[in-house]
């Protein structure tokens, strides 16, 4: 999936609120990517990148494999939630979609959301759809989460 970035400091940040989180670069694993890896090898190498998993539940949610890409997506995003985490997130404030590190861990959560709702679990899906506009409020139109 491509995203489109913009400048680094151009995140429509409030000065009142927190500073946006911006996990740092994932190179191996989403260089691995980008080169056209099969993103389960890449996430049997990297278990911690969120960017494999949200890659590998983007695919099953394409193929029809719902069940599959809610899996993949839940694990892309607790290993994005550890990332944040560690990172210096409290839980809120802005996770800038279009700082492409950040991307895995969001791409998870849409993905989440669409499965949830495919599924049925109106509550996951309305979860997932808060966390994604309280991380971005363009994050959602972005990544395709009506």
């Amino acid at each position: 999936m491509s995203i489109p970035t913009g400048p680094a400091a151009d995140h429509g940040h409030n000065l009142l609120g927190p500073q946006p989180t911006l996990l740092p670069p994932d190179r191996g694993p989403q260089g691995r990517l980008d080169a056209g890896e099969d993103p389960a090898a890449v996430a049997a190498d990297h278990p911690t990148s969120s960017a494999a998993w949200a890659t590998l539940a983007e695919r099953a949610l394409d193929a029809g494999g719902t069940i599959a890409a809610y899996a993949y997506a839940r694990t892309g995003y607790h290993r994005g939630l550890d990332q944040l985490r560690r990172n210096g997130w409290k839980g809120f404030g802005p996770v800038p979609v279009d700082h492409v590190p950040n991307q895995g861990f969001l791409r998870a959560v849409a993905v989440l959301a669409r499965a949830s709702a495919t599924i049925g679990e109106a509550d996951e899906a309305a979860r997932c759809r808060d966390l994604l506009d309280d991380c971005d409020p363009k994050a959602a139109s972005v990544l395709g989460v009506v």
